[in-house]
Order: C-alpha cells, then structure tokens, then sequence
C-alpha cells in the first residue's frame, strides 16, 4: 500500500496507514486485513467522506467494512453515510451523544467555515454507531490483523475511543490511532465536553496500550512517539491543575 497521486496516503507500518486532510488537519486512519478493511474517523463532510472512500478503494482493491468514530466532533463523523456498508464502531455512550448534538455539531462546522449547505446535508445524514465498544473490543480484520478497539479513559471527550494495531511481526511497532486524545499540530483542544482532570491519566493509559516503540497517531497533526505523549500529558496536567 504507497501514496498515489493526490491521496497523501502516509505508510506507518504494512498495511496500516494514515492521511491528513487538508481542512483542520484532521487524520484518517486505514488498517487493512486479509478480508476487511478499517477506516478511523471519516472527515468532515459527505463530500470528504466519498473522496476517502474512492480513495480507499483504489489503493486497496476492496471497500470500507469497518468504520471507528473516535469520537463525536463534526470533523470526525460528519463523512461517515459515505460508507453505508461499513459496520460503525463508537463508544457506548457516543450514539446518544450525536443524536442530543446533531445541531450543535452543525452549528460547529459553520462557525469553522464548513459550507452551510454541505454541513446541513451532512447532519441531516448522520450515521450513529451501530457497535457500542465499553471498554475494549477485538476486531478481526482477516489474516493476522486483528485490532483493538479501546476507550482508555476520558480526556477530550468522555467518549474517546482508540484504534490500538500490533505490529504484523515482532519487528513492526504498534501503532495507535489516538483521536483528539493527542494533537500535535496545535495545543489539544478542550471544550465544554472535555474532562480535563482525567485527561492526564487517560494519556498513561494510552502509553501502557503503545509502549515505548509505538507510534502515536493524533486527531490533528503528524505521528508522534512515547516521549511527545509524556510531554503532552505533563502539559495537560499543569494546564488543568491536574495530577499526572
């Protein structure tokens, strides 16, 4: 699996891959297995979603199956009805969250100057997960790609969910895709819906599921490594006034 022409498709170990979208540098993550193939996160618009999944297709040969929404802001989710044969993944608590903020979510991306008429389309189509995770869940992609899917604790959101995929030999590092739990592009953001006193803690937890070899996949900016989730975690913690 390489980039090809305009997809930007980043190769973080064999068949695990990652692309920064241009608009709020929001990352998409892609694990493929024997039989199925895994999108993390589905960008910001129905039109974002389509592009990735053409995008996805041609690089692999196969469709989506999979879909894993690392939680429920509108730059994660908002593409994910471009995908109606992908079984959706979420946080248990992430579907009664989209349904009570659907037009929150689209007030959200106006004000980030998604288009209107694009951001109402979106919301209109907004897919809830059909698979509540609540605490950790395997997934198996075919082959020996199997994955986890773990809520690690609360921090950006309450609902944070990771991909968590061990490397395919003892050679190949573990790669964690991380949601907004870690940015790396800008100061993590924390909203109304954050929990910051937890955050910190939730950032080991993170840590014990990568190790020290992993590499660190965030919501927004490029693949960071074990010292960077430290040094964002000690941030956090003093920014908070909470202990690490």
């Amino acid at each position: 699996m390489e980039s090809t022409g305009e997809s930007v498709w980043e190769q973080l170990a064999p068949g695990v891959a990652r692309r920064r979208l241009p608009y709020l540098d929001v990352t998409i993550g892609l694990v493929v297995g024997e039989v199925g193939v895994l999108l993390v996160d589905t960008g910001s618009t129905l039109r974002e979603g389509a592009e990735l999944r053409e995008q996805v297709e041609a690089l692999t040969g196969r469709p989506v199956t999979h879909v894993v929404l690392t939680h429920g802001h509108f730059d994660h989710v908002f593409g994910t009805a471009a995908f109606p044969g992908a079984e959706v993944y979420g946080q248990a608590s992430l579907a009664g969250y989209l349904h009570r903020e659907r037009d929150a979510l689209r007030a959200s991306a106006v004000a980030l100057d998604t288009d209107p008429d694009e951001a109402a389309a979106a919301a209109d189509a907004l897919v809830v997960p059909g698979h509540g995770v609540d605490g950790e869940y395997p997934l198996d992609l075919g082959g020996d790609r199997r994955v986890r899917l773990v809520h690690p604790g609360a921090g950006h959101t309450d609902h944070d969910l990771v991909v968590v995929v061990p490397g395919a030999t003892a050679s190949d590092p573990t790669v964690v895709f991380c949601g907004d739990l870690v940015e790396e592009s800008g100061e993590p953001q924390a909203g109304d819906d954050a929990v910051p006193e937890r955050w910190p803690a939730t950032l080991d937890a993170l840590l014990a599921l990568g190790g020290e070899t992993g590499r660190y996949v965030p919501g927004h900016g490029a693949v960071v490594d074990a010292r960077f989730l430290r040094a964002q975690r000690d941030a956090l913690a003093a920014r908070f006034d909470a202990a690490p």
